[in-house]
Order: C-alpha cells, then sequence, then structure tokens
C-alpha cells in the first residue's frame, strides 16, 4: 500500500513545472546580430588652411567683409576710454547720448512715447574708441555683443533705487537724462530728471539693454516696472548709424553725476 501526502504532490507539481519551462526555454532560439564599425584618422593640421581650392572660395567673402568693416565712417578728435573719469567717462557719455538720440525716434513712432532716460553699463563696453578714423570694425569691438535696446518703464521709486544702484556700485556706467547730487560722503542728495526732482509715483521711460532689463549687473530695479518695449534696435548699429551721421564726434561734458 502506497500513501501520498499533500506536501509530496505539491513538490511533484512544483518539480514537473520547472523542467517543463526548462525544456521549452532551452528549445528557444536567440537571435544575434553582427555589427562592423569601422572609423579611420582624419588629420587636422596647418595644410587645411592652405588649401588652394578652399581659399580660393573664401577670399573673395574675407575680403569683401574687411573692406566694409574697415571703411572710415567718422572722426574722433580724442580717444574715447571707459577708465578716464570716476563717475562718468567720455565714451559712457558718448554711447547715452547716442543711444537717446537715435531711439528715440523709434519709439515715439512706436508707441507715441519719448525716452525720458537711458542707462547701460560700464561692463558692456568692451573696448576703446582710438583717436582718428572710426570704422564699422571699432563699433564691433565695442559692441560685441547682439544686446538690443529694450525701453522699461518705472515709477520714480524705481528711479530712485536706479541711482542709488548707480552710486554704490561707484562705476561710471552711461547715463542721460538724469542728474544725480551726492555730498562728499557719497550720500544722494538729490535726484533730478529736467531739473525737477524726481516724482515717486509718475512713470519713467527707461532705455537700457536687454541684458540689463532682464536684471543683470544687479541691476533687479528693472525687473519691478510697468511695462517693457523692445525697440528690435542693437546698441552696436545705434553706434554704427551715429558714425554714418556726424562725421566727426564729440561726447559731451555734461555732469550726470554731480558731488557737491
Amino acid at each position: 500500500m502506497t500513501f501520498k501526502s499533500k506536501n509530496t504532490n505539491s513538490l511533484y507539481t512544483i518539480f514537473v513545472t520547472t523542467l517543463t519551462l526548462l525544456s521549452v526555454l532551452s528549445c528557444k532560439t536567440n537571435a544575434t546580430r553582427t555589427y562592423l564599425i569601422e572609423g579611420k584618422k582624419i588629420e587636422v593640421n596647418a595644410s587645411y588652411e592652405k588649401n588652394q581650392a578652399i581659399e580660393s572660395f573664401i577670399l573673395p567673402y574675407r575680403e569683401h567683409i574687411n573692406n566694409d568693416l574697415d571703411s572710415v565712417l567718422s572722426f574722433s578728435p580724442e580717444t574715447l576710454d571707459k577708465s578716464k573719469g570716476e563717475w562718468q567717462s567720455n565714451i559712457g557719455n558718448f554711447m547715452a547720448d547716442a543711444c537717446m538720440e537715435l531711439a528715440n525716434p523709434v519709439f515715439l513712432k512706436q508707441q507715441n512715447k519719448s525716452i525720458d532716460i537711458v542707462l547701460l553699463n560700464s561692463g558692456g563696453i568692451r573696448s576703446i574708441i582710438p583717436k582718428g578714423n572710426i570704422t564699422k570694425r571699432n563699433a564691433f569691438e565695442v559692441m560685441p555683443f547682439e544686446n538690443s535696446l529694450i525701453v522699461v518703464a518705472l515709477k520714480g521709486e524705481q528711479i530712485k533705487a536706479m541711482a542709488q544702484h548707480i552710486i554704490t556700485e561707484k562705476k561710471p556706467h552711461p547715463l542721460n537724462g538724469l542728474k544725480i547730487v551726492i555730498n562728499k560722503d557719497n550720500q544722494i542728495i538729490k535726484i533730478l530728471f529736467k531739473e525737477e526732482v524726481i516724482n515717486p509715483s509718475k512713470t519713467y521711460y527707461v532705455a537700457t539693454s536687454d541684458y540689463l532689463a532682464n536684471g543683470g549687473d544687479n541691476m533687479t530695479f528693472f525687473l519691478k516696472n510697468e511695462g517693457v518695449f523692445d525697440l528690435n534696435y542693437k546698441i552696436r548699429n545705434v553706434l554704427i548709424d551715429y558714425f554714418y551721421k556726424y562725421k566727426t564726434i564729440e561726447p559731451s561734458n555734461l555732469q550726470r553725476i554731480i558731488k557737491e
């Protein structure tokens, strides 16, 4: 007589199931593929630049660009340099004034409003304008970036924050339309727009770069605005247009920051 317990049947079932699965899996054929990867070394050296075919193709374009960049547009009787001056520089005055003069008609046409103030950053000026002939290349050297002019609407309270930032930074930022009077301890006494004290509740339209309008260079006061207007006018192109307009450039010595 043979006895089978429930445990014996369970073990037998597990054994048979496992054996069946192993048999099925052993019959399965795995598809394999063979890939061939080849590479070759391409040497890049000076001879590449001397390839006559490439040089012949590029030469006319290079000459055209160089001729355009080196064409004389205007003349400067002095070197314009941002390092000259404590609170303002001759190149800063020139750039702020040029932006005011040429960008204001654009804003007037777009929005039927006038630009009140121009503020750029000294750090954005990347080169000097040398004494003598001025070329388009000089404009690219001064402004190698693709920064465009933006007009930001600010209340008077933010204009005060702007003035404080300028004085705290102690950098000759290009400025037009605003007069900041400080004492011997560099504390602001008054801030004037067209010889009138800034009105905290009035809206002023400030032209600046797109970089600064977005709070760059710690100019976060631009972020608390009443509106932003893109003039679609690159600062570099403002300079070039100004050079075309005036055969001699003479930066204004008008004081923007006055120390009593």
